[in-house]
């Protein structure tokens, strides 16, 4: 087995991959992954709730159309002072009013339930993805552009879902309603002549200019808003990312004094928030000015434009106020993407935010196994019992390599010691063995069915009660419990026998050591075929380390061990050690030898003292 130097600095194709996917296209490789809502097992629910908002959103329409209608009635009611039409009126817009607002309801209804199942549907894609062979675990080591992941899955998400589902409708609505009042205008105001000039349906023309004035500054005005909003958004989510750093990391910082800095470094994070908000706020303000003449104008200009026919008496009162009504119907469809730029800007960024993290796992795909003679490190079935090593070689995602060729026979019950300098891979080994990093070459077989356990130097641990805890990940809840007292005991942890049932932030209230040696109760619990351990007595005194390490030997007898492990006291209860060594100049070696006769001794001499003084005790 020979190694070569490790190197903590990052790869230089890191940067590129990062970079790899061109920002334009994004908004539309989003859709395309998106509109998968739309197939498969969730189609004909995508289409039964979309075809539900299409009818009451045509519904909402026509009740619009109906008031558009009601105005010319009742405002010509009042022009002819006839009092028993203005009192149906009334009772006519109350009617209108019930159902008008029966079909917003019922459209918001729809419409949100669309909403939550798509969101759903894209939560669950991202998420699997993300958990699947280990991606989320690969993806924290490449690193990249794509940092956040829980934000974009949770947040920007639902942003893109929410905010494409309300633009879908908006713009079918305002098309709807453009064309809709459109019509009211053309027969409603008719033609006009000036000079001698004939203008026919000369309202819907006014509207189309007035409309493509105001759109066009919008556009020009609020270009740069996009890009603002974009940097807002990923401003906030570097903010909250380094405050859960802060929080998950609290007792660290707390015990080495880092508050002053921690403070210091989210001050400059967040007056760089407060930065990019401003650049937003001055976008925004630029746009209110034409949101707000807009809002002023729109109802004004039609009425100018038909004052001149109303005093010649070719049109009434009624079809006044229904023009009017219509012109501003009309210039609020054709305004819709100008006077919904913001939205549209956050819709943007949310899109792009969850296709940035899409492409970093399509960039992730794509470099395991580019470099090297073999694809990738391939974990399959071996013949027998046995974990096979066949010409593995271990390399740094960017195709540098940590570990060359090497072959080696794990046998069952065998426990194996791997030691080395630092940097050398040894912990990158076990992880590769583990199926957690794929870059390199070569096989290795597994047995078939076997139960493998991985147990770091700091044990994960679930939210719920300790027993959860102990019977992570696959242990049954019919456990006995007089079996995980017995292993608390066995682990020293019987204070926590009565706190068993209790839930509690484990993590934060158990020290290191009592940590780890709730992994090996776990262990014990459930004993795997293979259990790989990577450092798993750092934080134990030397008596505590020298009792779990001997449960392991003599209650795990068939469990295959492999143990990543530096600290003295830990070769006699393991068979042979592997040894990484790291050499200027030239490739590494690794010395591998058997447990001698000296280390059993030792091992029978200790557990014995052990006994002697437990009997004295």
């Amino acid at each position: 087995m020979d190694a070569t130097p490790d190197t903590h600095n990052p790869a230089p194709s890191a940067a590129t991959l990062s970079a790899g996917a061109p920002r334009k296209g994004r908004a539309r490789r989003f859709l395309r992954f998106s509109l998968g809502y739309w197939r498969g097992e969730t189609r004909r629910q995508a289409v039964v709730l979309s075809a539900l908002v299409l009818v009451f959103l045509l519904a909402n329409l026509g009740a619009a159309l109906a008031v558009n209608r009601w105005n010319k009635y009742f405002f010509d009611a009042v022009e002819r002072k006839d009092v028993a039409t203005i009192w149906f009126s009334v009772g006519l817009v109350l009617g209108l009013a019930f159902f008008s607002a029966a079909m917003a309801v019922l459209l918001l209804h729809f419409r949100m339930r669309l909403q939550i199942r798509w969101r759903q549907w894209l939560a669950q894609r991202l998420v699997a993805r993300w958990l699947s062979e280990r991606r989320f675990y690969q993806l924290s080591i490449v690193g990249g552009e794509a940092e956040n992941p829980e934000a974009r899955m949770s947040d920007d998400g639902r942003l893109a879902i929410e905010l494409l589902v309300d633009f879908s409708l908006g713009v079918l609505n305002a098309v709807l309603a453009a064309i809709s009042f459109i019509s009211v205008l053309w027969f409603i105001g008719g033609a006009f002549t000036v000079s001698g000039i004939t203008i026919p349906g000369y309202l819907v023309w006014a509207c189309i200019v007035y409309s493509a004035i105001t759109t066009t500054s919008m556009y020009f005005v609020g270009r740069p808003l996009v890009l603002r909003v974009e940097e807002k958004a990923a401003g906030e989510a570097q903010f909250r990312y380094e405050l859960t750093r802060v929080k998950d990391s609290a007792e660290n910082i707390a015990m080495i004094g880092g508050d002053e800095d921690e403070r210091a470094r989210l001050e400059h994070t967040l007056k760089d928030v407060v930065s990019r908000w401003y650049g937003v706020l001055r976008q925004q303000a630029r746009m209110t000015w034409l949101t707000g003449s807009n809002n002023v104008l729109a109802p004004v200009i039609p009425l100018l434009l038909c004052t001149p026919k109303y005093l010649d008496g070719e049109m009434s009162l009624g079809s006044l106020m229904q023009a009017a009504a219509a012109f501003v119907q009309v210039q609020t469809a054709l305004n819709w993407l100008a006077d919904n730029a913001l939205r549209l800007a956050d819709w943007f960024a949310s899109a792009q935010r969850v296709t940035e993290l899409t492409d970093a796992l399509d960039r992730l795909d794509a470099t395991i196994g580019k470099h090297g003679k073999s694809e990738t490190i391939t974990l399959r079935e071996g013949p027998d019992d046995c974990v096979h090593l066949a010409g593995v070689h271990v390399s740094q995602h960017d195709g540098k390599v940590m570990i060359g060729e090497s072959d080696a026979i794990i046998r069952p019950g065998e426990k194996v010691l791997v030691r080395g300098d630092s940097g050398s891979g040894k912990s990158t080994l076990i992880r590769a063995i583990a199926g957690l990093w794929p870059w390199g070459g070569g096989e290795i077989l597994l047995p078939k069915g076997a139960h493998i356990a991985f147990m770091p130097q700091r044990p994960y641990f679930p939210l719920g009660t300790l027993r959860d805890a102990l019977l992570y990940p696959r242990g049954s809840q019919d456990t006995p419990r007089e079996k995980i007292e017995t292993a608390l005991v066995r682990c020293g942890l019987e204070h926590l026998a009565p706190r068993l049932d209790q839930a509690d932030n484990w993590p934060s209230v158990l020290s290191g050591g009592e940590q780890q040696r709730v992994a090996f109760a776990r262990a014990m619990l459930d004993p795997p075929d293979i259990l790989i351990m990577d450092e798993p007595t750092s934080a134990l005194d030397e008596v505590s380390q020298f009792r779990m390490m001997e449960y392991m030997r003599d209650e795990m007898t068939k469990t295959m061990v492999i143990h990543v492990g530096h600290r003295p006291g830990l070769e006699p209860f393991h068979d042979r050690e592997i040894h990484l060594i790291r050499e200027e100049g030239g490739p590494a070696t690794a010395q591998e030898r058997s447990i001698g006769l000296r280390d059993r001794l030792l091992r029978r001499f200790r557990r014995n003292a052990r006994t002697e003084g437990a009997d004295q005790a």
